[in-house]
């Protein structure tokens, strides 16, 4: 393994996790362009926080030859690590469906392990797939147990694209059960189509001086939750691009915390956008579909390919190799894990590397 390092750029911290190498097998095939061919993308949680800043997570890009790109099962919480929590705050977790002796979920809710995948079928059509349980906890409640702290559970969340064709590009977004906190404190299902709930008991992510005089029992969140419908939905990286032909899916959380005192009077108002799950996939207009099998460019590949070009983190053009490591890029398997845990901060006057949309 060839291993690349680079430094950070000052406003951005970015960190390599791991991912699962794509599948290959022993025949050669010509590669699909990286610029405008077929490509599809998954990710399994993103966050933007008002103006200052966006936390994305790893995004997994399909290989430029038949396989895929899998997130690592290791990424089980957001935010992760210290600095994840410096950009999303002290306040809240979000749980990717695996969890250890304590359980963020309703009784009868198993611990397991999500699947996000973006792939290159055989035939160069581009898929992708999230799917997993997400929980959403406000620390801020002061619960004995990350259950008791929970405010909105996504169970059986499910959400994938599928490029065949011009015609024939697909996106689906489901979910068995949605969990959300009722005004008597308890988790109670609400359906499976979407959710719109005003006056939830859920701080902010994040305080500040001017949060002193909040008052817990005063402040409430409106939330709504909707399936992602448009690609421009999507919290995305430079990297993650669309096509002449785009399909997205996914999950999108919309929060408007109002932070009040111990009158009631508003102290401020905090905007959080969370997606889940979100998907894509992008074919060119005159995209046809290869057969599978044979030497064209619908057969395996002898190697994974590699992007000439890195998309972001600032990695010039190396020579291709089976496997490689970037920090703050991976190349993994001929997929592309784009802005590991890249955090922005829009404030700071240098440029960063990585810039969400």
């Amino acid at each position: 393994m060839t291993r690349f390092v680079t430094k950070l750029a000052a406003a951005t911290a970015a960190f390599v996790l791991a991912s699962t190498p794509g599948l290959a097998s022993a025949q050669t095939t010509q590669a699909v362009d990286e610029k405008s061919g077929p490509v599809s993308f998954a990710n399994v949680a993103s966050v933007r926080i008002g103006n200052p800043g966006s936390l994305i997570t790893e995004t997994q890009r399909s290989p430029l030859t038949p396989g895929q790109s899998k997130l690592s099962p290791d990424r089980t919480v957001v935010p992760r690590d210290d600095g994840e929590r410096t950009t999303f705050g002290k306040k809240w977790d979000i749980n990717l469906g695996r969890y250890g002796a304590q359980s963020p979920y309703p009784p009868g809710i198993a611990s397991r392990d999500h699947n996000v995948i973006a792939a290159l079928q055989q035939t160069t059509v581009p898929t992708a797939v999230a799917e997993s349980n997400y929980a959403l906890i406000d620390n801020g409640r002061g619960g004995a147990t990350p259950a008791e702290n929970t405010v909105l559970v996504l169970e059986g969340a499910k959400s994938s694209v599928d490029c065949s064709s011009p015609s024939k590009a697909t996106s689906a977004t489901s979910v068995s059960k949605i969990w959300v906190r009722d005004e008597t404190g308890k988790l109670q299902p609400s359906g499976a189509s979407g959710v719109d709930v005003k006056g939830l008991k859920l701080g902010p992510p994040s305080t500040g001086d001017i949060d002193k005089t909040a008052s817990k029992d005063e402040t409430t969140s409106d939330l709504t939750v909707s399936r992602v419908t448009a690609f421009d939905q999507l919290i995305r990286q430079d990297g993650w691009r669309s096509g002449d032909v785009t399909k997205a899916a996914g999950w999108k959380l919309d929060i408007v915390t109002h932070v009040r005192d111990d009158a009631g009077k508003d102290l401020r108002e905090a905007r959080t956008t969370i997606v889940l799950g979100g998907v894509s996939c992008a074919i060119p207009r005159n995209f046809v579909a290869k057969p599978a099998g044979g030497t064209g460019p619908g057969a395996a590949p002898e190697q994974p390919a590699v992007p000439g070009t890195v998309p972001a983190g600032g990695i010039p053009p190396q020579t291709a190799d089976s496997t490689r490591t970037v920090v703050g890029l991976g190349l993994l398997g001929g997929g592309i894990v784009i802005g590991a845990a890249a955090m922005l901060f829009l404030r700071r006057r240098k440029p960063v590397p990585v810039r969400e949309k």
